[in-house]
């Protein structure tokens, strides 16, 4: 691979990729409708030569054809907001899958592990996919959107996420309980329960993760787990984040029940409700297929990804 488009580059599984990318001498295209920050990224990565950046919606896929012609590989990380999901994920599919295939693309398709249910052993890629949730039940008829024999050129492949955590982080379950930490609050809040030991993985490991499965020509038409290093409770995590940064900041943990009271005022934590069973369960993700035919998995501590996570979010707030 030379060159590649990242859309949604400015989110959080998106910068990581673009980072990635140029890390490893490739040419990349950063598609997203902000250009202010667009051009916010390129100036992070102080005007590398190999990154440019072009407008585009992701809902119009002439825009992702004009931007994409010249490139071999396609990585989607753009998403829609929990309460948009009924309305727009089966519009997204289709405009990046429309784009890949017109132009007889291969596209990477970054999604999470609402597809599957609750868990009763760690989770490969044939765990069976069995949600008891709307929003599951919707990722599923993208993924059959996705791998439809419609599409007659593109060749597409998925890749799985847990929960994340990183540097650029933005919409995880996670992130208030780090950003309230890093900023000193009186208190802060944390979805779930402390108790349960979950799954989260350090977004540049993702990154490494995906583009090593997006270069070799078999992974395509398959889904891909994309592994976090290791379990780690909510307590575990809270009393890590205040060891690194000093700060003794109260965290509150927001049972189902909080959440649902929360959701009368707040739609975005009304449709948290329903995928809470993920932060009361857990569910860990079998890495068992990247290992035997990708090699092994990278796995930054997580006392050592937390480390960088909050560093760079206390000299944000600065």
């Amino acid at each position: 691979m030379k060159t590649a488009i990242v859309l949604g580059a400015t989110g959080g599984t998106g910068q990581v990729i673009v980072s990635e990318l140029l890390d490893r001498g490739i040419e990349v295209i950063a598609f997203g409708r902000s250009q202010n920050k667009l051009k916010k990224l390129v100036e992070e990565h102080n005007y590398n030569p190999r990154l440019s950046y072009k407008l585009g919606d992701i809902f119009d896929p002439k825009t992702i054809v004009e931007a994409a012609k010249e490139v071999e590989i396609i990585f989607q990380c753009a998403n829609v907001q929990y309460q948009e999901m009924e309305e727009k994920l089966h519009l997204l599919g289709e405009s990046v899958m429309k784009a890949a295939d017109t132009l007889g693309k291969r596209i990477v398709i970054v999604d999470g592990i609402y597809v599957y249910g609750r868990q009763v052993a760690k989770g490969d890629e044939n765990h069976p996919k069995q949600p008891h949730t709307k929003k599951g039940k919707l990722r599923v008829e993208f993924e059959q959107l996705i791998f439809s024999n419609k599409w007659k050129r593109a060749k597409a492949l998925i890749v799985r996420l847990p929960d994340y955590y990183g540097p650029t982080s933005q919409n995880s379950y996670l992130q208030p309980t780090l950003e309230g930490i890093a900023a000193n609050k009186k208190i802060s809040i944390f979805i779930g329960n402390l108790k349960t030991p979950r799954e989260y993985v350090y977004l540049p490991d993702a990154a490494k993760m995906i583009v090593n499965i997006a270069e070799k020509d078999d992974s395509y038409g398959e889904n891909w787990n994309i592994p976090g290093a290791e379990l780690i409770s909510g307590k575990e995590i809270i009393q890590m984040a205040r060891q690194i940064t000093g700060n003794q900041t109260i965290v509150i943990p927001l049972t189902k029940n909080a959440i649902r009271f929360m959701g009368l005022f707040n739609s975005f934590m009304r449709e948290i409700v329903e995928i809470m069973y993920l932060t009361q369960e857990g569910f860990v993700l079998s890495g068992e297929k990247y290992e035997k035919r990708i090699g092994p998995i990278p796995a930054t501590s997580f006392r050592k990804g937390l480390e960088e996570t909050l560093r760079l979010m206390m000299r944000n707030k600065r």
